[in-house]
Parts: C-alpha cells; structure tokens; sequence
C-alpha cells in the first residue's frame, strides 16, 4: 500500500533502537519514517498530549502542520535524528518511574504512622501550592476521593518496558541513576508481594494512563 516519498509514523513508544533500525530498512524502498513518543496517558484527548520527534528534519516539518493541530501550544518537539523522539519518551517514562516510586513510598509513610492521617485530604492539600505538587498528584487525590484507602485495588505494578530501556541506557553510558533503577526493580518485588506504596503507584498507572489493575 506504500509508495516512495511516503511517510510512516511510529506514533507508539517503541524502543528506539527498533525504530533506527525500521527507518534503514525502509529507506531501502525510498520510504521515510518518523519515531513520536507520545505522553499524556488516557488524558490526551481531554487536555492534550506532547510529542517528541525524531527522523528527517526536512520530512518532520513537512508534516509539522499536523503535530501542531494534535499538540498542545509548544507541546511538540523535533529531538533529532531517527530514534530520538522514542528516546526522549524512553527515559521521561523512567523519570516517571521514580516520581511515581516517591509518591508511594510518602504515602505508605503517612499511612504507617502514628497519626491517624487521612491520606486523601493530605493529596488534596498538597495540590494547592505545595513544592511537590504535579499533575500526578492530582490524580492521586482524585483515586483517593473514590477510595480513600485504595482497598478496592492489588498493589500489582506491571513493567512496561520503557524503565527498563532507560536503566540499560544508564549503565551503558554509565550514568548513575538509583532511583531509577530501584523504581524499576521495587515494580518486580511487588509482583509477589504487596506494599501500600505498591497501591498509590498501581492507582496512578490507571488513573493517568487507564493501565489494568488488579481487583481485590
């Protein structure tokens, strides 16, 4: 169904490995190819999503009319080369691995304590001006406005792929990333056993991004 001169957009979050190679092979029959990483979970639609972007730079603002209609205002980026879009979406995916691990393992903290602390007022709160306010926490408070102690849901994390690709990269550039790196393997140990923390992450992978979670 492909011609010379088309397009094809890997609009997935691919690893970006797999989309240098793809580009070669498809240069083989004169087609060209772009690599978006795309965030903005099941809220894109909504609110928006960015998009960041690798390949030709002459083929990237050829169509670059139409990123703009689908971005948000300074919402799309060119990265570079092939590969580069998927890239800059791999490791903003193993950021969020850590900011979703640090999210948990406050909350499991304020849950353990002594106090009798009301968890989803605390995320409410923490909305309004607080230092570790985000998009991220908002969404906390909403799961935790449906279901305070989040017992109706399994502290089953699953690894997606993209925190792993960006630990490799780390230790290939030899770049120390622990929080990272822990993040990624905390999601493995709570493949067999179950924290609080495991909860507030489990809650946030379905409320930003619609993931499956496991009922209890």
């Amino acid at each position: 169904m492909l011609a010379p001169g088309d397009v094809i957009i890997d609009g997935g979050n691919s690893y970006y490995k797999d989309g240098i190679a793809r580009a070669e092979k498809l240069r083989n029959y004169g087609i060209h190819f772009l690599d978006s990483g795309t965030s903005g979970g099941i809220w894109g639609l909504e609110i928006g999503y960015c998009l960041m972007l690798g390949g030709e730079e002459e083929i990237f603002k050829y169509l670059e009319p139409v990123f703009k209609t689908l971005a948000p205002p300074d919402g799309y980026l060119y990265c570079g080369s092939h590969g580069a879009g998927h890239y800059v979406k791999m490791v903003h995916n193993g950021i969020e691995y850590g900011m979703l691990q640090a999210y948990g393992e406050g909350f499991e903290i304020l849950k353990k304590s002594q106090f009798n602390l009301k968890l989803n007022d605390i995320a409410k709160v923490w909305t309004h001006g607080s230092v570790v306010r985000s998009w991220l926490l908002d969404l906390l408070a909403g799961a935790m406005e449906k279901d305070p102690a989040l017992s109706s849901i399994k502290g089953y994390v699953e690894e997606s792929g993209e925190g792993r690709w960006t630990v490799e990269e780390a230790i290939n550039l030899k770049v120390n990333a622990p929080v990272i790196a822990l993040s990624l393997f905390n999601r493995y140990r709570s493949q067999e056993g179950e924290a609080f923390s495991d909860k507030v992450i489990a809650a946030l992978r379905h409320e930003f991004g619609g993931h499956a979670v496991e009922r209890v």
